[in-house]
């Protein structure tokens, strides 16, 4: 009896040694650095930060649509806060992030709802956690990596999956720089791992300390044809009122 207890503890021993749930940070401690000095580089800890974006949405079903929007972000509180200009028929919506809450401000009925970072921003390919700061190196767990080639770069590929269920995509495959630690390309998987988006980031600006994508191409893997392309311009990181951050603020601009 006490061979066969053994035998049984062997093997399950051996299961445990070869499953996925051996791939810990521990074992990867460089590609987590990576990860981690990937959000240092996009996070505004510090300073606060405002730009003006440009969004076209190619939709095979309904043509070019142009979307600007004056982005105001304070990663330090979890804070952000989205005022649409154009299209007219849009000006004056808005959202405001504070913390774990977030909120869509509709002035032609005067009224806050609230919405979820997973959520579509203006029926385009982004989604509203697009907007906020980057956290691979906390929310997600490193599964596998490898390294090769994107174009001219050398790059790692990372393949992560989420630790808990509050971020957009359950499992992400990245390509990074391995000279600059910039993002190039994000695959974005659904629960039962199907391709939902592919992220690309062909062009960064430094903005003070910080190196944050200039544009930005979401591509649509469910729908043929269909892609986001979002241009930042105005970028700064002077300090932004403590207002801007309140529903109150949202409402006044809208007036």
């Amino acid at each position: 009896m006490m061979k066969k207890w053994l035998g049984i503890l062997s093997m399950l021993l051996a299961v445990l040694l070869l499953s996925p749930l051996a791939a810990t940070a521990e074992e990867f401690p460089h590609i987590r650095q990576i990860l981690e000095d990937l959000d240092v580089l996009t996070t505004f800890d510090d300073v606060d930060f405002s730009a003006m974006m440009t969004m076209i949405t190619e939709d095979p079903e309904n043509g070019l649509e142009k979307t600007v929007v004056r982005q105001f972000r304070r990663d330090r509180e979890e804070q952000f806060a989205m005022l649409i200009q154009e299209p007219r028929t849009r000006r004056g919506q808005g959202y405001l992030m504070d913390g774990d809450n977030l909120w869509f401000y509709d002035p032609s009925s005067r009224k806050f709802a609230h919405t979820s970072l997973k959520e579509a921003f203006q029926d385009s390919d982004a989604r509203n956690s697009d907007f906020a700061a980057w956290t691979y190196s906390e929310d997600y767990d490193i599964t596998e990596y490898s390294e090769g080639q994107l174009g001219a770069n050398s790059v790692y590929i990372i393949s992560l999956e989420a630790r808990h269920d509050g971020v957009t995509y359950p499992y992400v495959k990245i390509w990074v720089t391995k000279d600059t630690t910039l993002l190039l390309k994000a695959e974005e998987y659904s629960l039962n791992q199907r391709l939902m988006r592919t992220s690309l980031f062909p062009n960064y600006a430094r903005v003070g300390e910080n190196i944050i994508p200039r544009q930005m191409i979401f591509v649509d893997e469910l729908v043929e044809g269909k892609r986001t392309q979002i241009t930042m311009e105005e970028m700064s990181v002077n300090p932004i009122p403590d207002y801007v951050f309140t529903r109150a603020y949202l409402e006044q601009v809208s007036r």
